[in-house]
């Protein structure tokens, strides 16, 4: 399993300059076509979302008062604090903040190769054997397996499909977490 803090991830600007992304991980590593990533964004204003044909997501807000995806006629839903939200790739959308700049923890995953789940979860968490995922805090101080420090909001771990399946303790009675699942497609 490997940590990492969002603050100490390298920041990439939108082209569109909307917001700022932080990647998690892009897997495999150093591929320029990935099966599965992971990031955090920052949505400063409204604006379009870029596509990413035969590629599922899984956007979840994490900090904001919420963010309106818009397809006209196709999608249009509103995403809350910690509930996950999945969309095809291809959708040309736009977002519409409900009160100013907001952060997003984004899932990809290649279409036929990759399948992804996202939960908020507040108990214990024993990652899949043979799953790759990443475990995102949004609050409180959690506690991985194998020895690690404890980890607190914007921290976190990601681990691929070889990874043992060490549990991820809740330490604190606020403690909430967003996991992300990747299971490969058999």
């Amino acid at each position: 399993m490997r940590p990492f803090d969002v603050d100490e991830l390298t920041v990439g600007r939108w082209r569109n300059g909307g917001g700022a992304t932080r990647e998690v991980v892009s897997w495999p590593v150093g591929d320029e076509e990935f099966q599965w990533r992971a990031s955090v964004a920052d949505i400063d204003r409204d604006g379009p979302f870029s596509a990413f044909p035969g590629v599922d997501r899984t956007f979840t807000l994490v900090a904001g008062e919420g963010v309106r995806l818009t397809a006209p006629g196709v999608f249009d839903r509103t995403a809350r604090v910690g509930e996950p939200l999945g969309f095809a790739g291809e959708l040309e959308l736009s977002a519409e903040l409900s009160g100013g700049a907001c952060r997003v923890f984004n899932i990809m995953v290649r279409r036929g190769r990759r399948v992804a789940r996202v939960e908020r979860v507040t108990e214990t968490v024993t990652p899949v054997g043979g799953h790759a995922g990443v475990f995102y805090v949004m609050r409180g101080q959690w506690q991985p397996g194998g020895g690690q420090g404890s980890l607190g909001a914007g921290q976190g771990l990601w681990w691929d499909d070889d990874a043992p399946g060490r549990a991820v303790v809740p330490l604190s009675p606020d403690a909430v977490a967003l996991w992300a699942d990747v299971a490969p497609v058999r």
